[in-house]
């Protein structure tokens, strides 16, 4: 019996994703170890046995995931705490969320700020799920590579009473092209994907967002500029899934970040790579760099980015677990 060159090739691109999986694991484990020896060894109070984790969605138990999806829902049913002289747009608990990421977008982003500050922000985000909606888990992650060559087929997204909704309806629609603002022409391309409209199925299908755009230019259904995106705008939640930027979310490229050796190299290669790689696979509300959290998708993909900053972090802990670089300004501009 005789092979295709096709088949070979498949066979060969199997190979080489388990190796890189296989690499990557060995990494998760020995910086696992290292921060159980670590929780163990410190004095303050925090240990293996009661330490909070964060697991990936697919390993949750049916019942954990509909409590998490009520949860998000409460959050969406609760009065917002932002003013609305302040925030016009706001009808949500939710939206004050999306709120503050749109007004905080040009001090945390492109700069040393970007990691402490969302894993701030997701936190708080976990603590009103459980505080406020009897939520008694913690937020889950999307580890990306499992699913990186079919992105729709994660448990995650697959438009089941158990996801957080699907893919948008396939709608007809243009590439996602914009420039980053005072970024001296930085330029993001998103080719049109698989979606492009409304979420049709799952518990968030319909789902209004309240808040944004901010990038007025993109050339998404519903996608008209709001001025600062804190105005009142509802229409529907977009995605525009496919697996045109999930490769950037492979396992080499995670191995590659837990491999780095400084925190410089390391957030660059993460925002550059992963960060950017699985806001544009999930795409519509999540191509927006200001807007994104109005998806529950959001922290999702955050928890992950925090997984892996925490994982290069154990690495070395004595010198990873509190070095940073990177100045507190956009590009590292002052900007008008």
């Amino acid at each position: 019996m005789k092979f295709s060159t096709t088949v070979f090739a498949f066979l060969g691109l199997l190979s080489s994703v388990r190796a890189d999986e296989a690499a990557f694991r060995a990494l998760e484990k020995q910086s696992n170890l290292l921060q159980l020896q670590a929780l163990n060894a410190s004095q303050t109070g925090c240990t293996s046995a009661n330490v909070a984790v964060r697991r990936e969605w697919s390993t949750l138990p049916t019942k954990e995931k509909h409590s998490y999806i009520n949860a998000v829902k409460c959050l969406r049913r609760l009065p917002p705490l932002n003013l609305p002289s302040l925030v016009p747009g706001v009808r949500s608990r939710f939206d004050d969320y999306q709120a503050v990421h749109i007004n905080s977008t040009f001090i945390i982003h492109f700069n040393g700020r970007f990691l402490p500050w969302h894993r701030y922000f997701v936190s708080v985000y976990e603590q009103a799920l459980r505080s406020q909606c009897n939520y008694t888990g913690y937020q889950p992650y999307w580890e990306w590579s499992t699913f990186a060559n079919d992105p729709v087929a994660s448990p995650l997204f697959d438009g089941s009473n158990t996801s957080i909704s699907g893919n948008g309806a396939k709608v007809p629609h243009d590439d996602f092209s914009y420039t980053i603002p005072y970024s001296g022409g930085l330029h993001n391309t998103c080719p049109a994907q698989d979606g492009g409209g409304c979420l049709t199925t799952g518990p968030f299908a319909n789902l209004t967002v309240n808040l944004g755009p901010v990038n007025s230019n993109a050339s998404l259904p519903g996608w008209v500029g709001s001025g600062t995106g804190l105005d009142y705008n509802p229409r529907c939640l977009t995605r525009d899934m496919g697996s045109y930027w999930s490769n950037y979310t492979g396992w080499d490229n995670v191995t590659t970040l837990l491999e780095a050796d400084d925190f410089a190299t390391f957030a660059t290669l993460l925002t550059q790579g992963v960060h950017r790689g699985g806001h544009f696979t999930i795409g519509g509300l999540n191509n927006d760099l200001f807007t994104s959290p109005g998806d529950p998708a959001f922290f999702f993909h955050h928890a992950q980015i925090d997984r892996i900053w925490t994982l290069w972090q154990n690495l070395n802990l004595t010198k990873r677990g509190t070095e940073i670089a990177g100045t507190s300004t956009w590009f590292n501009c002052m900007h008008s």
